[in-house]
């Protein structure tokens, strides 16, 4: 690393929220333009580059770098997209398979599967304690980022990163009786009421 990397990357590790804000203003801009790049995907290059910088902060009393601070950070957004583009193949592949085994079976009970996983989806979704149902509402309804709920509510990024990732737990444990294929749709896809 460099002298500054490595005097900043020490004060990092020290908890110091100055060097990470110093971090961050340096080095998110060129993260998120790097994984846009590679994505095609702006929104899915922040959320990526966001979850690096949550990571590097609850993780730096135990990070260890062994190469330039910038040669990690732009690497761990390489993989993170990599292993993003891997998913999306492995989903659409998932995709095609459900769609072929959905179309040979009959269409009725489908459709009153689905139905009947819509309202269970609601009944959930409303379960949820109200500041995580408004969380998630904000997210998959209205099409929020992290940063543009936590600001709307006045949270933190990570506040609104860990209600989120409860209220998904909350929910496949609810709707764990249905289907894969109608969870991941409708999760999803809800219908905006």
């Amino acid at each position: 690393m460099l002298v500054n990397e490595k005097a900043l990357f020490n004060k990092l590790t020290q908890g110091d929220e100055k060097a990470f804000e110093t971090l961050f203003n340096a080095y998110y801009a060129p993260l998120c333009l790097y994984a846009s790049h590679v994505l095609s995907n702006d929104e899915k290059a922040e959320e990526i580059v966001q979850e690096l910088f949550v990571y590097l902060w609850s993780q730096r009393n135990s990070l260890t770098i062994n190469s330039s601070l910038r040669s990690y950070l732009f690497r761990s957004v390489k993989n993170q997209c990599i292993n993003w583009i891997q998913h999306l193949k492995i989903r659409e592949k998932h995709a095609s398979k459900m769609k072929e085994t959905a179309l040979r079976e009959y269409q009725e009970a489908d459709y009153f599967l689905e139905v009947g996983l819509a309202e269970k989806i609601e009944e959930s979704i409303n379960s949820l304690p109200e500041k995580r149902r408004q969380i998630f509402k904000l997210s998959r309804e209205q099409g929020l980022k992290y940063q543009e709920i936590a600001d709307q509510m006045g949270l933190s990024v990570k506040t609104v990163e860990t209600h989120m990732g409860l209220a998904l737990k909350q929910l496949r444990e609810k709707l764990s009786d249905y289907k894969d294929y109608f969870i991941g749709l409708a999760l999803f896809k809800i219908n905006k009421r």
